[in-house]
């Protein structure tokens, strides 16, 4: 995985490019809201009730408290995201583990690492 971050008064962004399978379980941040655009590849989201794969060009809106979980499928994929607050500035910063994460595990359509 690689990330490029920066860090602002008010959010931070991070270019992120991570392999096929990677990524956190199922979570949720009770502190940040979230945008994610996808660069490049594809990626298997779960945001809410939703569960389908996106790719180049697709903007997602992640609220606060939403259970999340994105994962590259069908190849590695890149994707720019910024969260606000910007926190600590870790871009790893206010992840809670969601009810259903390890069920959520079973619909990842692609090859885990």
């Amino acid at each position: 995985m690689s990330v490029r971050s920066a860090i602002g008064e008010f959010m931070k962004v991070g270019i992120v490019t991570k392999p096929e399978g990677d990524g956190p379980a199922l979570h949720e941040h009770p502190n940040e809201e979230q945008w994610t655009y996808i660069l490049a590849g594809e990626l298997h989201f779960i945001l809410g009730d939703e569960d389908k794969i996106v790719g180049p060009g697709t903007l997602v809106h992640i609220p606060r408290n939403v259970p999340h979980r994105s994962r590259p499928v069908n190849g590695p994929a890149t994707f720019l995201t910024v969260k606000s607050p910007a926190g600590s500035g870790a871009m790893d910063q206010d992840y809670n583990k969601a009810k259903g994460a390890d069920e959520a595990e079973a619909l990842y359509p692609g090859k885990r690492k």
